[in-house]
């Protein structure tokens, strides 16, 4: 198969024109010059030819700021950030296209023949490379096959940087920044092969235009120092990530990208555990030094709170070590204490023997999930190339590990055999392709369709790696080598292996489904893990495919969508400046609310406030027998508990000018795992929740007649069966509710305080204009529509004497937490009436704790006497 480039994408023409016109009015024949390489006090010399500018940088700027100007740029420069100019494209829109083909043009119009590359890692070396060697003939036909040779340095071979110098063709250097960034590079060093002469003149008296492939990468002083040391006649900076935007010529952001169609669309199938808090998860996910003797592991359990079973991140140190403890005292935590806390090699020790990484997880269904997520890649896999048959496409799934035992590993002997992974893929393969509906449609071996690229130790196992040895190297070149192979449908490996350290190195137009089976917790931005498999597909001919329909990526992630979404959208923010429009809430829009001035010693105020500014306390009364007959009831009605599972939702993701959103597509759980889990003490847990007797407790369970329940998902019943009972005893117990005042307890008025009182100004918020009728000078912070209508007709209403919100700190005790009503009101008709308000929609449907708080709320100001408590929706219902 060869790979076929469309010459005439418009957008791609628009990014190199940005470059060339920068060098407009620059003649064809004023664009090379020759030069001499000679050693001080030496008679040698070598002749070479090098590439010379004749603007000047008025020029320059002029040209700068009118391709600013076309191209929309947002912050055009008034004066030029030195000779750096920078083209933002998004991954996967043919950048290394673009400036390769830049280079083709800026020969053409100005003569200009010597280029370096510099990349900042092997594997964009090696993907820079490759792109030179496929679009070789496309560019020949374009260019009426315009003589070239590029190389990649090889510092056993710095002869080659004379042929460079010399040549009168164009003359393309790669070049990995840490072969030259430091001085004892040889390339910085007098060499003999050159006559004593520095290989790096060879390069510096080109004058080069230098092309920086991911200067995000290279932004130290050393490197940035390294590349002025090339002696560039200027240089092009080309990434989707820049860290400095100098001299912005041309912007494709990812939510252009996305728009125009130039990229797949993303779909995200989130794998996650569901109800399974039955055994001890514990997933340590940081280790750092605390103050000068102390190291600290932060460590996620599952904890018991006034919720509930909750999943919370813990911090662990020497004098902090029981697990049993830190989980509020949850029973399959008992006797388990971390023994170690080791910084140097990153690693946490347990009493159990067991010893985890920084990122590793014991429980929690780890082996489920990364069982769930091989399946549904290949489910996905599968329904793709059933769904395209006939039509010449190659799926790809590619399968990113952290560990590569648990892919391949060897027997004592040397022999390798699957690890869990491979066994799984294998077994869930064959189950999946035995179905009806893939009948022949994939005819190889299943050992044929799965197999591994990874790095190799000097006896051929493959092994874990950095991503930077030369190891890796050739493992880079094996993966571009077989580049176009893996696309040919008659090549049988569909579903790929790798290490994620050898992410980069991936960059194959057909993957269609991505899937990272990480047992440590992975760093790697969103952005990378999409970018992997975000260039638009090709068929059997190597021709680019449009449809929409069919360019959809797939990645199967074990998260919750909408992290995964909040996470894509603050790196879009964060590496390319774009602002969503009204989902970021800027800081420099925060307004101070301010009290008015004197309103403590306003008759208005003081007539309402001296009334409702008491403190109170609450006592109930009720029936146990009632509690325990509407309890077994209330638990009667709970929901169905299910067995701990496996959920998978798969969703679209959208990226528009508003931010990053999702559709929903397909949901599914599985919960065929034979998890075994020990059955805790179930009264002493509830009995911890409600406060009542174990005696009590039975009795409601037998009577529930769904004690049985607790042998399907302990923790799901139980956390069930605690918040029907809290329900029952809560209405119960507000049914019999009394208040009483505290003495003389009241709240001081020194708790209107306004010094650091700050909003952000919404719709919601009211802009006071008649302080004179209430306590706040400028603006009232509310929460909703209805409050905003109410404040705005108190203001007006001439039967509103004075009227204020509450503030959060005016609270009433409940069973069910704290109360905090509403407004203050002072109404004046006939006679004045004291309302506290509490405002809802009309129509709306009150939760139902929001009704018990209510019903506290009439209790609490029966014993304010000549103030009425009421929920209302207008001032109008204040009078009714």
């Amino acid at each position: 198969m060869k790979l076929h480039f469309d010459s005439n994408q418009e957008y791609q023409l628009d990014a190199i024109k940005a470059i060339t016109d920068i060098f407009e009015g620059q003649p064809l024949n004023g664009g090379d010059f020759e030069f001499s390489v000679q050693s001080t006090g030496s008679l040698l010399s070598e002749n070479g030819l090098g590439n010379n500018l004749t603007l000047n940088e008025e020029q320059i700027l002029g040209n700068v700021k009118a391709i600013q100007q076309r191209n929309e740029i947002k912050d055009p420069v008034s004066e030029l950030q030195g000779m750096n100019f920078s083209i933002e494209m998004e991954t996967g829109t043919g950048k290394t296209y673009v400036y390769l083909r830049t280079i083709y043009e800026l020969n053409k119009l100005y003569g200009f023949k010597k280029y370096v590359i510099v990349v900042p890692s092997i594997a964009i070396r090696e993907g820079v490379l490759k792109n030179l060697q496929i679009t070789h003939e496309h560019f020949q036909s374009l260019y009426d096959k315009t003589t070239i040779s590029f190389d990649v340095y090889d510092s056993k071979k710095v002869s080659n940087l004379r042929g460079f110098a010399s040549s009168n063709s164009i003359q393309i250097l790669i070049l990995n920044i840490d072969a030259f960034a430091k001085d004892e590079n040889i390339i910085n060093k007098p060499n003999d092969k050159l006559t004593g002469k520095k290989p790096i003149e060879f390069i510096q008296s080109t004058r080069p235009i230098v092309i920086v492939d991911e200067p995000q990468n290279m932004e130290t002083e050393i490197r940035k120092k390294a590349i002025e040391n090339l002696d560039p006649l200027c240089t092009l900076r080309y990434s989707a990530t820049h860290t400095n935007l100098y001299n912005l010529m041309y912007s494709l952001n990812p939510v252009k990208a996305y728009d125009l169609g130039l990229v797949k669309q993303i779909e995200v199938d989130s794998v996650i555990s569901e109800n399974a808090m039955n055994d001890a998860l514990v997933r340590v996910e940081k280790i750092q030094p605390s103050g000068k003797n102390k190291i600290i592991a932060r460590i996620k359990i599952d904890v018991n709170t006034s919720r509930g079973v909750e999943r919370k991140t813990v911090t662990v140190d020497r004098d902090k070590h029981d697990l049993f403890q830190l989980s509020g005292e949850r029973d399959i935590y008992r006797d388990l204490n971390v023994t170690e806390i080791d910084l140097s090699n990153q690693t946490v020790s347990f009493s159990n023997g067991q010893i985890l990484s920084v990122g590793e997880t014991q429980g929690g269904l780890n082996d489920d999930v990364l069982h769930y997520m091989i399946r549904k890649a290949v489910e996905e896999h599968l329904k793709k190339e059933k769904s395209w048959q006939g039509k010449g496409i190659k799926v790809l799934t590619l399968f990113f590990i952290d560990k590569v035992k648990n892919y391949r590993d060897y027997t004592p002997n040397g022999n390798p055999i699957n690890g869990k992974f491979g066994l799984w893929f294998e077994e869930i393969y064959q189950k999946e392709i035995g179905k009806p509906a893939y009948k022949d449609l994939i005819s190889y071996p299943v050992e044929e369709i799965h197999n591994g690229y990874f790095s190799q130790d000097n006896k051929g196992r493959i092994k874990d790696t950095g991503g930077e040895t030369q190891a890796d190297d050739d493992t880079y070149k094996l993966i571009m080598q077989d580049k176009e192979k893996l696309l040919d449908n008659n090549t049988p490996l569909r579903f790929i292996f790798s290490h994620s350290a050898l992410r980069e190195g991936w960059d194959n137009p057909n993957v269609f489904q991505i899937c990272t089976l990480n047992e440590t917790k992975s760093e790697l931005k969103k952005r990378q893990e999409i970018g992997r498999g975000l260039r638009l597909s090709v068929d059997q001919q190597g021709q680019r495919l449009f449809d929409r329909n069919i360019n959809k990526l797939t990645v199967i992630a074990n998260e919750r969508y909408e992290d995964f979404a909040k996470a894509l959208q603050k790196e879009i923010e964060e590496d390319c400046g774009v602002k969503f429009e009204n989902r970021i809430k800027n800081k420099n829009e925060r307004k101070k609310v301010n009290y008015r001035k004197g309103f403590e010693a306003d008759p208005k105020f003081l007539q309402i406030w001296e009334k409702i500014r008491y403190k109170t306390k609450y006592s109930v009364s009720y029936q146990t027998d009632e509690l325990i007959t509407l309890a077994a009831k209330a638990i009667k009605d709970i929901p169905e508990t299910h067995k701990p599972a496996v959920r998978s939702t798969k969703q679209k993701v959208l990226i528009t000018d508003e931010g990053v959103s999702g559709q929903l597509l397909s949901d599914s759980s599985d919960n065929d795992y034979g998890h075994r889990f020990e059955i805790p003490d179930t009264l002493s847990y509830i009995q911890g929740k409600t406060e009542l007797t174990r005696d009590t407790i039975l009795q409601i369970l037998k009577k529930s007649g769904r004690i049985n329940e607790l042998l399907i998902n302990p923790q799901m019943f139980m956390d069930n069966v605690t918040v029907a009972i809290k329900s029952v005893l809560y209405e119960l117990m507000i049914d019999g509710i009394m208040y009483e005042k505290i003495g003389n307890k009241v709240y001081e008025m020194t708790l209107f305080d306004d010094a650091d009182f700050e909003i952000y100004i919404d719709n919601f918020t009211h802009t006071v204009t008649g302080s004179y009728k209430t306590i706040y000078e400028n603006y009232i912070p509310l929460d909703s529509n209805v409050e905003n209508q109410f404040a705005r007709d108190c203001e007006s209403s001439e039967n509103i004497e004075f009227y204020f919100k509450l503030p959060n700190w005016f609270k009433i005790p409940t069973p069910i937490g704290n109360y905090n009503p509403d407004w203050a009101i002072v109404f004046k008709g006939e006679k004045k009436i004291y309302f506290i308000a509490e405002t809802k929609s009309e129509g709306q449907e009150l939760l139902k704790s929001e009704k018990l708080k209510i019903k506290c709320g009439k209790e609490h100001f029966k014993k304010f006497e000549g103030v009425i408590y009421t929920q209302v929706t207008t001032v109008r219902d204040l009078t009714e």
